[in-house]
């Protein structure tokens, strides 16, 4: 594996000219950046508001474009997770410089060579990171024609440009490292970039070959944990028993003679083993968990009382949307209570990273979501300055949201600081994930919503309860090690992330036409569980609420639920993907056969991205009650389509994610502590059970803003399922998953 270990020093350059923006946008929001500044969505501070996408935060074209003998490299600081980006993103760059994607070097996520934008989340990167790529590359291609204009005395229009050569109409050739010697690209964009017409893209909108996919199929060094280092150590982890847990007694040296040991760290209650080879530390990690006498830890409620427990947990109420007043008029109205129990991200590959301690400098390769963030954690928890700390981003397999890949790259490295010199790989085991990453929170939501007269929607009433989304990495204290130690670190106090991006609120104020809307959230900050982002957020319950009442309001209306929907739905790109999927499904209220169901859904991903409607149809055994998907059929609408491969291939793994979360997935736990520590104890969709059938349509926007898609269709799908079901079986249900009682 390529691990990119040696800097450019004349990369490090243009970043310490931009140290500003390096330094201020790791930083939490609330109180500690300079006043009169703003911080973008994902906590990066804002220098050019007045630029698109991530170039407000990263204004300098030499942030995102280099032009050498070495040829041509462009960089974004969003790392591949697996969606695809990285291919798209080289499919944008390439297409506004006008070269071949085989030209370009492409880097991602990596604090001593990219531009920090943040985390790769909440479906952003080709909506920050493409849009600024777009735009930088246009006018990098654009200061290269016009410096070969003023060399050869021509006008810049007179000239055109493919695969990284300039050209005039008398055969005049120049190459674009030629050019860039009359260009200076350490300035600012331009908020206006030269135009080139969708129909003339050769590269957007058609699909290339993924670069990420060859070592994935072939069995090469596809991720972190595939990585070795010449010298590389192995660590394995002692983890408490449960969070709260204080170490009593513990014989190091017990463990420091088995063989192959080279170390074990202790401090305070983090302890850790380093050897020779795998299996040797795995064997001393099972020694240490034999031998290690704990305290009793904090106390856990039962899985079964959560949904009782969460209103009486201390919390503070923000309100999200107040608009208009609430009518006394006479109609109909329907009230429910919908639940959703904690949720793990349960990546098939447990948390990996790989740190090394080198002449000063601390190196660590990491899945995490966002390298700038944890590079910033890790320097504070081990009292080392940021440019003594790199963090590369290697993916890693499995990333829905914040696992435990920080955390285990926080292992690595304080590890890493006690054998200097020696490059350390720490695995986690699966117990350790399923137990110590960040759960997706438990929910509640209230829902009252009544019909005028006429059968319009009238008042809308939403109240939920939720635990925190985003525990992201804003101090060192969210690390897990940090907590740890002898010296711990107290996570800074938890803030939800506004409207229109939303938290536990994310969608749920819904798109439809309603007279008047009172939407709050109760946002719980002592809890039984460390919480924190997975795909979707809050979207994948709100959603799910929202269209169960919009389905009965139009039963109780006496109107078709298609068209119900069509009737409150004023932006004509919703209306759109809800007319594509009815027309492609052949929609009818009426089931096929007894225990048949179909089920219709919509939403906007936090109604300002992505549009998604989906049908699905379904079968319910009448004794068990098992479900089976046969058919889904969804319209998307993501703007300007990258790759129409892509796209499709992350909303048919969205659809087949949501459904296991939707019918089957929920942490089980009690007093004795949590029970999903593996695999039979934490049910997940299996083969057999993925939907028979899967029809994607995509809406192309040419020349609209890339909106995103990795996360729009969890909603929707949760959704359509909870309708099909009650339209199988003729009760509404009001727990997720639907499969599982507690």
């Amino acid at each position: 594996m390529k691990t990119n270990a040696n800097v450019d020093l004349g990369r490090r350059a243009f970043l310490r000219n931009g140290s500003l923006l390096v330094v201020f946008s790791l930083l939490p929001v609330a109180g500690n950046v300079l006043a009169d500044t703003e911080v973008d969505t994902l906590g990066t501070l804002v220098l050019a508001p007045d630029l698109p996408g991530s170039l407000r935060t990263n204004p300098y074209l030499d942030a995102w474009i280099r032009v050498d003998a070495q040829g041509i490299t462009v960089y974004t600081g969003k790392a591949e997770l697996g969606t695809g980006v990285k291919t798209a993103l080289l499919q944008i760059a390439a297409e506004r410089l006008e070269v071949a994607p085989n030209a370009i070097n492409m880097l991602t996520a990596d604090t001593a060579l990219t531009p920090n934008e943040g985390y790769t989340a909440g479906s952003h990167t080709l909506f920050d990171s493409g849009t600024a790529l777009f735009n930088a590359a246009a006018q990098v291609r654009q200061l290269l024609v016009e410096s070969a204009s003023r060399l050869w005395g021509v006008e810049p229009d007179r000239l055109v440009t493919r695969d990284a050569m300039i050209q005039e109409p008398n055969g005049r050739r120049m190459t674009y490292f030629e050019a860039v010697s009359g260009v200076d690209l350490h300035r600012y964009a331009e908020p206006k970039s030269p135009a080139k017409p969708a129909e003339k893209f050769s590269l957007i909108g058609h699909s290339l070959p993924r670069l990420d996919i060859p070592a994935k199929v072939s069995g090469g060094a596809a991720f972190v944990q595939d990585m070795r280092l010449p010298g590389m150590l192995h660590a394995r982890l002692i983890r408490p028993p449960g969070p709260g847990c204080r170490l009593q007694s513990f014989d190091a040296s017990a463990l420091q003679s088995l063989p192959g040991v080279v170390q074990v760290v202790r401090d305070g209650n983090y302890l850790a083993v380093v050897a020779q080879d795998e299996w040797q530390a795995v064997k001393a990690m099972r020694a240490g968990y034999e031998q290690a006498k704990w305290s009793e830890g904090d106390a856990l409620p039962d899985a079964r009382n959560i949904h009782a427990l969460l209103p009486r947990l201390p919390s503070r109420r923000y309100p999200i949307s107040h608009n208009g007043s609430p009518a006394s008029v006479p109609g109909s109205s329907y009230r429910a209570r919908v639940t959703k129990h904690y949720v793990m991200h349960g990546s098939i590959g447990p948390s990996c990273a790989v740190a090394w301690l080198k002449d000063g400098m601390l190196t660590v390769w990491t899945h995490t979501q966002g390298v700038y963030p944890l590079r910033a954690g890790i320097a504070e928890m081990l009292g080392l300055p940021l440019d003594r700390v790199r963090c590369i981003h290697t993916e890693g397999s499995g990333c829905y949201g914040h696992n435990g890949a920080d955390d285990a790259a926080a292992d690595a490295a304080l590890i890493a600081m006690r054998v200097p010199g020696y490059p350390v790989r720490v695995q986690w085991m699966r117990e350790q994930e399923n137990l110590w990453e960040p759960y997706s929170s438990a929910m509640i939501t209230e829902v009252q919503a009544s019909l005028d007269q006429s059968g319009r929607l009238q008042d809308w009433a939403y109240e939920l309860w939720t635990t925190p989304h985003n525990e992201r990495i804003v101090n060192a204290g969210r690390l897990l090690p940090a907590r740890l130690l002898s010296k711990p670190f107290a996570s800074a106090p938890s803030v939800p992330i506004a409207q229109p991006e939303g938290d536990g609120d994310r969608n749920a104020v819904p798109l439809y036409s309603v007279a008047s809307t009172r939407i709050d959230m109760n946002f719980i900050t002592q809890m039984p569980f460390r919480t924190s982002a997975m795909r979707s957020l809050g979207a994948h319950i709100n959603v799910f609420a929202i269209e169960a009442c919009i389905d009965e309001l139009a039963t109780r209306a006496g109107v078709d639920s298609v068209a119900f929907r069509l009737a409150h739905l004023e932006d004509p790109r919703a209306r759109a993907v809800v007319e594509r999927v009815r027309d492609n499904f052949g929609w009818t209220a009426t089931p096929t056969a007894p225990g048949v169901g179909i089920g219709f859904a919509f939403a906007r991903y936090k109604n300002i991205m992505g549009y998604c409607a989906i049908a699905v149809q379904v079968r319910v055994h009448p004794q068990t009650g098992d479900i089976v998907v046969d058919r889904v059929v969804t319209a998307v609408d993501a703007g300007q389509i990258v790759s129409p491969d892509g796209l499709r291939n992350q909303i048919e793994g969205g659809i087949v994610q949501s459904t296991s979360w939707t019918l089957y997935e929920a942490i089980d736990f009690d007093a004795g502590g949590v029970r999903s520590y593996d695999w039979s104890g934490y049910p997940i969709l299996r083969f057999p059970q993925l939907p028979r059938n899967v029809e994607v349509h995509l809406i192309d926007q040419p020349g609209q803003p890339f909106l995103g898609a990795a996360e729009i269709v969890q909603g929707p799908m949760a959704a359509a399922l909870g309708n099909a079901v009650t339209n199988a079986t003729g009760r509404r249900p009001s727990q997720l998953p639907l499969t599982r009682s507690f």
